[in-house]
């Protein structure tokens, strides 16, 4: 079992379940959806704050069945979760 930590900014988590149910994962509760060889546990954080700008945070707790399918889920997650920016 593998486990891979991920701290998500800006993306509210009603979107990141989104993502991962598309990614082809069943939602089992608000904080946890499961995929063949995975599952991803959502763990709401403080928000992070600059100054008088306020961003909402989650932490992802991710774990895979092998190397292989880790390493093909964040590379389709990292593309579903880039955000462009100037």
């Amino acid at each position: 079992m593998i486990t891979v930590v991920r701290e998500i900014r800006s993306i509210p988590p009603f979107l990141l379940r989104e993502y991962l149910q598309e990614l082809g994962g069943v939602l089992f509760s608000e904080d946890q959806v499961q995929g063949p060889g995975w599952s991803v546990r959502l763990e709401p954080m403080e928000p992070f704050r600059l100054g008088s700008l306020e961003v909402g945070q989650t932490r992802l707790i991710m774990e895979f069945a092998g190397d292989d399918i880790a390493q093909g889920f964040l590379e389709r997650f990292a593309i579903k979760t880039l955000r462009g920016g100037g």
